[in-house]
């Protein structure tokens, strides 16, 4: 039986467009779709809203869509919302098969607590990995336990999954720890301060 974040969708084929029939596919609480890739025509689809809305919110899912009785494997290339309501006005799926190599934007998670009185700045909220198309990973972890200020984490230095390889320099900075800038300026004000306290007594 099929949940609503199983990634096995129904996918209808559609063959009127333009923006009424979009509207009126929305208001059955259907989302209109694309689906391209590997030489083929573009197919038109239409998939269900409520399902789809709660896949789109994690990166880069990969659908398992039966469209007219054939399955079809898809990633989820591009969501297009509307700016203001935030509902889902299209999607654009990308043809992928098992075993291919794809390239996609992956998030990086922080996880622990630096040294106390530092912060951590994610300088990459993502990274540009290659990955098989069907084991892609939802996201990447960098641990910055007990990191101390100064400490920089790059891309080289990320822990990724089996037969995942960067797309991007391994030099492109993902995290770095430092003291805020209104504490370190508070913390050379007090020294200033001690100081003149000192040369005063003397």
């Amino acid at each position: 039986m099929s949940t609503e974040t199983d990634t096995k969708v129904q996918a209808e084929l559609r063959e009127n467009f333009g923006k009424g029939f979009a509207r009126r596919l929305r208001a059955a609480g259907k989302i209109p779709a694309v689906i391209y890739g590997h030489g083929t025509d573009p197919v038109h689809v239409a998939l269900p809203g409520h399902q789809m809305s709660l896949l789109v919110r994690r990166a880069n899912v990969v659908l398992e869509l039966d469209v007219a009785g054939t399955t079809q494997l898809t990633l989820v290339k591009d969501v297009q919302k509307d700016p203001v309501h935030q509902v889902i006005e299209h999607i654009d799926l990308l043809v992928v098969k098992k075993g291919e190599k794809i390239q996609v934007d992956v998030p990086v998670v922080v996880t622990g607590e630096p040294f106390a009185g530092t912060i951590v700045n994610l300088d990459a909220p993502s990274v540009s990995l290659e990955v098989e198309a069907t084991h892609i990973p939802e996201h990447i972890e960098v641990d910055v336990e007990g990191l101390e200020e100064g400490t920089h984490i790059t891309a080289a230095e990320l822990s990724l999954p089996r037969g995942a390889s960067l797309a991007i320099e391994p030099d492109v900075l993902v995290v770095a720890i430092s003291v805020p800038a209104g504490a370190a300026a508070d913390e050379a004000e007090e020294g200033a301060e001690s100081a003149e306290a000192e040369s005063a007594g003397e």
